[in-house]
């Protein structure tokens, strides 16, 4: 299975079966509303505190995630979750309940692409029939954690992005003709860490693009393909700035990418409408775009290759203080219409 320096290509590839996407008030009036499968009214969704309704986010995708599957948390082999907060307590709580074998993860705002990357690896080597991956992020909890709390009404940047509230959740299948699933991972890149030296925690996508410009150069070269074999190639949430930077990197390397990119951080938001500068980012990002928008088109044979590629921007509360830069990572996934 191995393929080249970084990546694997499946010969019986695993099967997206399922995928489920629950959102926020600001994500449900973007452009993509009328597509997710839950919209909350308040961010707080019923909880007490922001932690909590994360919690209960990530328990409400896996919830529609695995009926849309018709499939019972016993049916699930594995979990691969993870969230932007320390010690990944939101997975721990909002998995809790379904008592299935979880291994929790971290890759920031890629942590999609792990958890599905991982998840294709388990089912595709025979390890379980069915894999759970499902990544959230908030809003208040990036904040609270990452920057400024809410109430101290800071000036943001117009680099900066806007975390997405949101969670989506994925079941991974060995197969997909029983389950009717139009929708086939046939390859990954796993991502190396990449870090220019920055240090600016409130510009994110320049962080990420470095990242994301080797891993796609390294998928191309890993399965000798042009950028022209896909529909479309598309970043996790680099935003308008990000965009802008992984355009001038991959044409130092002789790649152009324009006509086929897209980024989710750019998709979930209106730029001209809401408030959230230079795009979306958070775990949530690439996952609720993902589901909600990018597997009905694969499903339906508009678009038959697609390169899904998340992104992250490596720190934490600690780096940060400390002085230290943000590293970046991107993982690279197939998707292709069966």
């Amino acid at each position: 299975m191995q393929r080249g320096k970084q990546s694997i290509i499946f010969k019986e590839g695993p099967y997206l079966i399922s995928s489920a996407s629950v959102v926020g008030k600001k994500e449900g009036e973007g452009p993509l509303g009328e597509l997710f499968d839950i919209i909350e009214e308040t961010d707080l969704f019923g909880e007490d505190s922001w932690e909590e309704a994360e919690s209960t986010m990530q328990k409400e995708a896996c919830q529609i995630a695995l009926g849309k599957a018709g499939l019972k948390p016993e049916d699930i082999r594995l979990t691969f979750g993870g969230d932007l907060l320390r010690q990944g307590i939101v997975t721990s709580m909002g998995a809790r309940q379904f008592e299935i074998p979880l291994f929790g993860l971290y890759g920031a705002c890629s942590t999609s692409g792990e958890a599905l990357a991982l998840g294709a690896m388990c089912v595709g080597a025979g390890y379980g029939e069915y894999m759970l991956a499902v990544t959230s992020s908030h809003f208040a909890c990036a904040e609270k954690e990452f920057r400024f709390p809410l109430g101290y009404a800071s000036q943001r940047p117009l680099s900066a992005q806007w975390t997405v509230t949101g969670s989506g959740a994925f079941i991974i299948g060995a197969d997909g003709a029983q389950k009717k699933s139009r929708v086939k991972i046939t390859g990954i890149t796993t991502g190396k860490i990449i870090d220019y030296g920055l240090k600016d925690s409130q510009n994110m996508g320049a962080c990420m693009a470095p990242a994301a410009c080797d891993t796609i150069w390294q998928h191309l070269k890993d399965f000798g393909r042009q950028p022209e074999d896909y529909d479309r190639i598309i970043t996790g949430d680099l935003g308008y700035v990000g965009q802008s930077i992984l355009f001038d990197l991959m044409r130092k390397k002789d790649i152009d990418i324009k006509k086929m990119h897209m980024d989710c951080g750019m998709q979930i938001f209106d730029q001209s409408t809401q408030d959230t500068h230079a795009g979306g980012s958070g775990c949530g990002c690439a996952a609720t775009t993902l589901s909600a928008y990018i597997l009905p088109k694969i499903e339906s044979g508009e678009w038959k290759r697609v390169l899904f590629v998340p992104t992250g921007a490596l720190m934490s509360t600690v780096s940060y203080n400390e002085g230290a830069s943000v590293p970046g990572i991107a993982h690279a996934i197939v998707l292709e219409h069966a």
